[in-house]
């Protein structure tokens, strides 16, 4: 039995979907049954003849609009009552790992995957669909965002992930980029690993380590810091 939130990909390209999701930390947990992450066909909610799923924009205007009739009939089939229902389109709310760790305490997060122009803005209000970007540029669809929710999701359930503790260190976990990391060998190029790292002084490395985030936070990212120190 999973141990996260059931996840359903709503597409028209389900084959591409699902070729990402049989591979690495994913396809393993989803074989092994630590994640339930299920794959739907938009085409196949379709009720004409040519299992269209798109049309015209009322008013005109460039490129086609996602229909109301598939989408609320893949929604109305899988979504369970509790269900969260997130819509893949540049305009929503932007997903980061606050929000990674919020979706990852649902029972299922059902993703809508947008094409074309967009959603039939009708979609949003009777489905209750929370409109969600990655990030402020624009892509041919919602696929590869939702695949970015879904990995950054599941990670954070326990047993996908070899280390329960790695997700916690990773950057933008506690509003910080990740530290500088190094392995073997020691030096490459007339370039040398810390000494600190090589010390066995765990206090001095977990010190090093805490200064180096936040330094590299200052330095590439300072509006973590001070979103960071708003919420205080």
């Amino acid at each position: 039995m999973s141990a996260g939130p059931r996840v359903d990909i709503v597409t028209i390209f389900p084959e591409l979907v699902e070729h990402f999701l049989e591979g690495s930390l994913l396809g393993q947990a989803r074989r092994d049954g630590v994640l339930d992450v299920r794959v739907a066909d938009l085409r196949a909610f379709s009720s004409d003849r040519h299992h269209s799923v798109d049309d015209a924009p009322f008013g005109g205007g460039d490129g086609m609009v996602l229909k109301c009739e598939p989408v609320v009939a893949a929604v109305e089939a899988l979504a369970r009552p509790d269900a969260r229902v997130l819509a893949l389109c540049p305009r929503g709310r932007r997903f980061d790992q606050s929000l990674a760790r919020e979706l990852a305490r649902e029972s299922q997060i059902v993703l809508l995957c947008g094409r074309y122009a967009g959603f039939d803005e009708r979609i949003f209000a009777v489905t209750g669909a929370e409109p969600l970007s990655i990030g402020d540029y624009v892509l041919a669809g919602g696929e590869l965002g939702a695949l970015v929710v879904t990995e950054a999701v599941t990670r954070l359930v326990p047993g996908v992930i070899g280390n329960p503790i790695s997700p916690e260190a990773d950057s933008f976990s506690e509003a910080l980029l990740e530290y500088p990391l190094y392995t073997r060998p020691r030096e490459f190029r007339g370039l040398e690993a810390p000494e600190v790292l090589l010390s066995g002084n765990h206090a001095l490395i977990e010190r090093w380590r805490a200064n180096e985030a936040e330094r590299l936070t200052r330095e590439r990212r300072p509006d973590l810091l001070e979103s960071k120190g708003a919420k205080r």
